[in-house]
């Protein structure tokens, strides 16, 4: 659960409450668990804090960046390919780099 919600944390949705949850989870049993997450929280809120008194330009670049990188991992997950082969469009920029070395 804790590297599914790392996984997910680029990406619009639950990803940080994932890994919260995971460390919570883990938290019950090990101790260092809940040091981690206690440290991860502190660390959020900083970030939070931080990004909300930042000019707008920058929050715009930060979240652009964060569009990049979801765009980047569907285009090596291969999702823009699969969306374009339902409507018949196959382009060879649009697969993901791995699927060329198939040979």
């Amino acid at each position: 659960m804790l590297v599914f919600g790392v996984i997910l944390i680029p990406y619009p949705g639950p990803g940080w409450l994932v890994v919260f949850a995971g460390l919570a989870i883990l938290a019950t049993e090990f101790a260092w668990a809940g040091r981690v997450l206690a440290y991860a929280r502190a660390r959020y809120d900083q970030w939070t804090a931080w990004l909300g008194r930042q000019p707008l330009p920058l929050r715009l670049l930060v979240l652009a960046a964060t569009g990049l990188v979801i765009l980047a991992t569907l285009w090596l997950l291969g999702m823009f390919s699969l969306v374009a082969g339902w409507f018949g469009i196959h382009h060879p920029l649009l697969d993901p780099p791995f699927s060329r070395l198939r040979g």
